[in-house]
């Protein structure tokens, strides 16, 4: 089933995402992850991808997992590193495998790389590749930044940005991890005001150890509010109750973004089917209440 057709039947979507193991061997560890996923009942599962539209880590094979117990699944699709007919290649094996949904991604410039190095042969950025996708039959989603792509030089050239991607045929939008709403609900506007109103999926990520919070940051240039440090820095000596604590402030987040009509929720499970096992507990009656 194409995502956008789900956006159709449902007032609001909840999603979870897991990332293939690198390890052949993984594989079978990781289809039991999803089989508890899949219990939780989400409206798709996304599955990251390798550096240049891989499809070789096993991307395929955990989407066609995640197909057989979900009503979608959504497979990442990068283009940095990747010439025009790496891509060609790629899109052929994802239909081949029966692949609906695909989120286009540039994905990050390898160390050591420029830019252009990165993109020589292929497509600069995402709106070009969401182009394509498009013209192949996909339904195709694009990754925004609430608080701007660290690469931005501002805020206005990041929604610039992002509206190439849209004028390209994107059917929805998915959020990088933020830690405070309001930053979102500012962004949310700012899409208002240019003209941008695709479906937005808020990206929520619980914070289980206190070794996430940098990388998290260089990855989404999220703000990290006090009330989150002070968690971090009263448990994070306890990997237990910086675990609950995690889930709750996730939960909070969740059930204000719902109580403000957010469209989609989206959480990153960093293939821990325990923690969304958690958070479900906490806000499947409220997801439930939305849909009727």
């Amino acid at each position: 089933m194409q995502i956008k057709e789900i956006f159709g039947k449902k007032k609001l979507t909840l999603s979870f995402e897991v990332f293939p193991p690198k390890q052949q061997t993984n594989v079978i560890s990781l289809s039991e992850k999803i089989q508890t996923l899949s219990a939780l009942k989400p409206d798709f599962i996304s599955v990251t991808c390798g550096a240049g539209g891989s499809t070789k880590d096993q991307t395929l094979e955990v989407s066609k997992m995640v197909a057989e117990n979900c009503p979608a699944s959504l497979t990442h699709l990068t283009c940095v590193s990747a010439t025009k007919e790496k891509i060609a290649d790629a899109i052929k094996e994802m239909k081949a495998a029966g692949i609906q949904n695909i989120l286009a991604l540039r994905g990050d410039i390898p160390q050591g790389m420029t830019e252009e190095q990165a993109t020589q042969g292929g497509y600069k950025h995402a709106d070009e590749l969401t182009a394509v996708l498009k013209s192949e039959g996909f339904c195709v989603g694009g990754a925004c930044y609430p608080e701007g792509h660290p690469e931005s030089a501002n805020r206005i050239e990041d929604i610039e940005l992002l509206k190439r991607k849209v004028d390209a045929g994107a059917d929805f939008l998915t959020t990088q991890m933020f830690f405070d709403n309001d930053m979102l609900y500012s962004f949310l506007y700012r899409l208002e005001a240019a003209g941008i109103h695709l479906p937005v999926l808020a990206g929520i990520m619980p914070i289980t150890a206190v070794t996430q919070i940098p990388k998290m940051i260089k990855l989404s240039n999220a703000f990290i509010p006090r009330k989150l440090l002070a968690i971090c820095d009263r448990f994070g000596d306890s990997p237990e109750a910086l675990r609950q604590a995690g889930i709750a402030y996730a939960t909070d987040q969740i059930i204000d973004l719902i109580s403000n009509g957010i469209r989609g929720v989206h959480i990153y499970t960093m293939n821990k089917p325990e923690i969304a096992q958690a958070i479900m507990e906490n806000v499947n009656d409220i997801i439930g209440a939305c849909n009727k």
